[in-house]
C-alpha cells in the first residue's frame, strides 16, 4: 500500500513537472523581408518541448505545415526542417500576394501562438524613356520622360545629363500593392544639347547598389557657323600659309566653298583647296585681300572672312624702334604735366586773390587809414574798439592798430602818401 501511493506521487510529480514546463513555453519567431521572385525562411521554435507539435499558418489562416506534414497544396512551399523544438519552411518565388502576418503556434493547453510579418520588396521593372524626337530641332521645347512600374515601395528616379545630376518633376501612382512612378525633363533645346546622353536611373531597395538605367543620346539639327583660322601670325613674302574654314553644324555644312575679293581664286597652282582648307604655297604681295570661305546645311548658310595682308620680311628687319610712338608718348606726359601745374597755379592765385579782395572790402575809397580800418569788411560794428592812441610819427599821425588791420592801414597810408608826393612834385 506504501509502494503504490509512493507511485502514484512520483508520476503526478512528473507530469506536473512536465505540465508546468509546458505552460511556461511560447514558440519563438522573427519578421522577414524577401524580395519578390526571391525565397522567404519562415522559423518557428521552443526551448522546450515535450513533443507537443509546431504549425506554421499563412496570413488566410491557412495551414502550412503541422509538424512535418504539409497541409496546402502549394508547390512553393517546402518543409526545411522540423523537430519538437524546430519548425522551418520555405516559401520560393515569392510574390507580393505573399506578403502578410504569419503564425506559429504550439498546440499545448491552451495552444500558444506568436506572429511573423512577411515583408515582400516589388522590384521595379526596368526603366524607358519616352519623349525623345530623332532629330530635335534646335529652338524646340521638349519633355523626356522616364517610367518604370511594380515597385513596393515606390522607387526613386535620377536624371543626368552626363555625368552631372539634373532636377526632374516626380509622378507615383498605386496600382494594387505595387506602385508606378515616372519622372519628367522639360527643356527647350540647343545646340549645346547635341550628342548629349540623358540617362534616367531607378533605384530601390530590392536593388542594393545596383540601379537600373537607361540611357538616351539626343541628336539636335542647328544652322552652321563658320570662323576661319590661319597658320601665320604676321604673313611674309615667300612663306608656306594655311586657312582653314572651321565649321560647326548639324548636318555637318558642305561643301566649303573659298573666294577672294568676292571672286573666284586667281591662282589655282598657287592657291589649292583641299575639303576645308586653303594653302598658298608661296605668299606675295599680290595675294593681299579678302579672303571667305562659306557653307551651308538644310537649316542655312554661313560664312565667314579673313584680311590677309602680306609684309615684306626686308622692311620687318630693317624697322628700328618706333620713334614716333615713343615721341607721341613723351609729348602726352609733358602735355599732362603743363596742365596740372596750370591748373594748380590757378587755383592757388584764385584763393589767395579772394582773401585780400575779401578783407580789404570797404577800405578803397576811406579818406584816411582810420576810416578804412572801420570801413573793412566785418569791422563796422567793432570800429571803436580798433581804434587806439595815435602818436607823432615823421610829421603824421599812424594809428597803432591790431595786427589784423596793420596792413590794410599800411595801404592806404603807402597810397596817401604817394599821393603827397605827386603834389610836392607839382608844386
Amino acid at each position: 500500500m506504501i509502494l503504490k501511493q509512493h507511485l502514484i506521487f512520483i508520476v503526478y510529480s512528473l507530469c506536473g513537472t512536465a505540465f508546468k514546463a509546458s505552460q511556461g513555453q511560447f514558440p519563438m519567431t522573427q519578421n522577414m523581408t524577401a524580395v519578390e521572385g526571391g525565397t522567404a525562411n519562415m522559423t518557428c521554435r521552443v526551448d522546450y518541448n515535450d513533443n507537443t507539435s509546431l504549425q506554421w499558418s499563412n496570413p488566410a489562416q491557412q495551414t502550412l505545415f503541422f509538424g512535418d506534414k504539409k497541409a496546402l497544396r502549394d508547390n512553393r512551399i517546402e518543409l526545411v526542417r522540423a523537430s519538437s523544438q524546430e519548425l522551418t519552411i520555405s516559401i520560393s518565388e515569392v510574390a507580393l500576394s505573399d506578403e502578410g502576418q504569419y503564425t506559429c503556434s504550439l498546440f499545448t493547453m491552451p495552444v500558444k501562438t506568436t506572429k511573423a510579418f512577411l515583408t515582400v520588396l516589388g522590384v521595379p521593372e526596368r526603366p524607358y524613356i519616352t519623349g525623345f524626337t530623332r532629330p530635335a530641332m534646335e529652338g524646340d521645347m521638349i519633355t523626356l520622360t522616364c517610367s518604370t512600374a511594380g515597385s513596393k515601395p515606390a522607387a526613386q528616379i535620377r536624371w543626368f545629363r552626363n555625368e552631372k545630376e539634373v532636377q526632374g518633376t516626380k509622378e507615383v501612382n498605386a496600382t494594387g500593392k505595387s506602385f508606378s512612378v515616372s519622372s519628367s525633363l522639360q527643356f527647350q533645346v540647343d545646340r549645346r544639347d547635341d550628342s548629349v546622353a540623358y540617362t534616367c536611373s531607378v533605384e530601390h531597395v530590392s536593388l542594393a547598389a545596383s540601379p537600373y538605367q537607361v540611357t538616351e543620346v539626343l541628336e539636335v539639327h542647328y544652322a552652321p557657323h563658320l570662323e576661319i583660322t590661319h597658320s601665320l601670325i604676321i604673313p611674309q613674302e615667300g612663306q608656306y600659309f594655311k586657312l582653314e574654314c572651321v565649321s560647326r553644324g548639324n548636318p555637318i555644312p558642305e561643301p566649303v566653298l573659298w573666294s577672294k575679293d568676292g571672286g573666284e581664286l586667281p591662282d589655282a597652282e598657287r592657291m589649292i583647296v583641299e575639303g576645308r582648307e586653303l594653302t598658298i604655297t608661296t605668299l606675295n604681295k599680290t595675294d593681299n585681300g579678302t579672303y571667305r570661305c562659306e557653307a551651308s546645311n538644310h537649316l542655312g548658310t554661313s560664312s565667314a572672312e579673313y584680311v590677309l595682308f602680306v609684309y615684306d620680311p626686308n622692311a620687318l628687319g630693317q624697322r628700328g624702334p618706333d620713334h614716333a610712338l615713343i615721341g607721341g608718348v613723351v609729348a602726352v606726359v609733358v602735355f599732362i604735366t603743363l596742365c596740372l601745374i596750370i591748373v594748380l597755379g590757378r587755383y592757388l592765385a584764385r584763393h589767395k586773390g579772394t582773401y585780400l579782395t575779401h578783407e580789404a572790402k570797404g577800405a578803397e575809397d576811406a579818406p584816411d587809414a582810420d576810416t578804412a580800418i572801420i570801413n573793412a569788411e566785418g569791422n563796422h560794428v567793432h570800429a571803436e574798439e580798433k581804434k587806439e592812441f595815435f602818436r607823432q610819427d615823421a610829421g603824421r599821425n599812424v594809428p597803432h592798430l591790431k595786427s589784423e588791420n596793420l596792413g590794410f592801414a599800411n595801404n592806404y597810408a603807402f597810397r596817401e602818401e604817394h599821393v603827397k608826393c605827386i603834389n610836392v612834385n607839382n608844386m
